[in-house]
């Protein structure tokens, strides 16, 4: 289903909402986080997938934000995001640590409709002290229950939020070698997509676009935002801007800065507008 704007889009997320994004290197939709900023969104609880980056910090310093489960925030070479690390230290976000492994396995326990799956590596660190759903427990099947693994149990977001190149006319999109946005589709409730384009034709008739295609079967909604994942790269449409992401962790460094850079950004200075 192709709706009007990306606003509209953002609408269908309700309050308190898991939602699953993205890392930056990988389909992130800043445009649709950018509408959920300017719908007032609330307790949002965000799952990285499995690293989180530009969005998710835009998203807590506009207070969208409850939680986050990730492996990781970053904004790369600008550094560590400074939404994120001013909300944590006041105790206005909790974050569930995870690893990327985890957080691939649990969703690909979703995808599969199993209650978990079993995954080793993590065995000794100090991240199973802090997650007491993650259960450690014998291998059935060595000999004297010897040989011991984690279960960790399926997730399954509300909703899946990425951005790609295009939807056909057939309402399938088209991921390129970004596979694991089609993970996170697959297991979550619904699939919330803005794209640059839509094109006729039915990329999984194409054997050239369909091992790069997601089915409609599995994406609630779309809608069209053109450089919709600006300022992170998309494919070999448009490049990474590190000059606007430098500038946004300058601004953002205190509250003032930050609702400066969003006002203009997000708002397009319309909320100045409206005051004056």
């Amino acid at each position: 289903m192709m709706l009007p704007s990306v606003d509209a889009l953002a609408a269908q997320i309700p309050d308190g909402a898991l939602v699953a994004m993205p890392p930056d290197n990988s389909l992130p939709s800043v445009a649709l986080a950018k509408a959920l900023i300017r719908k007032g969104a609330r307790r949002l609880r965000l799952l990285g997938v499995p690293v989180s980056g530009f969005a998710t910090d835009m998203l807590i310093g506009a207070g969208c934000v409850a939680e986050v489960e990730t492996s990781a925030l970053s904004l790369g070479e600008a550094g560590f995001p400074p939404r994120f690390t001013a909300a944590l230290k006041q105790g206005r976000v909790k974050v569930r640590d995870a690893t990327c492994p985890a957080i691939h396995t649990m969703l690909q326990a979703a995808e599969k409709g199993v209650p978990f799956m079993p995954l080793r590596g993590i065995i000794g660190s100090d991240i199973l002290a802090n997650r007491p759903d993650w259960k450690v427990v014998p291998n059935p099947f060595a000999e004297n229950g010897e040989d011991p693994i984690v279960l960790l149990p399926a997730k399954q977001p509300d909703f899946a939020v990425f951005h790609a190149a295009m939807a056909d006319s057939e309402g399938n999109v088209w991921l390129g070698r970004r596979r694991e946005c089609a993970t996170i589709a697959h297991a979550s409730r619904q699939a919330l997509v803005t794209v640059e384009r839509v094109v006729e034709g039915n990329f999984l008739e194409d054997e050239r676009m369909a091992p790069g295609a997601i089915s409609a079967n599995y994406i609630t909604a779309a809608a069209i935002a053109e450089r919709g994942a600006h300022p992170v790269a998309l494919l070999d449409e448009y490049g990474f801007d590190s000059a606007y992401v430098a500038d946004y962790a300058r601004a953002a460094k205190t509250e003032e800065g930050f609702r400066a850079w969003i006002d203009r950004e997000v708002f397009g200075g319309a909320r100045k507008v409206a005051a004056e």
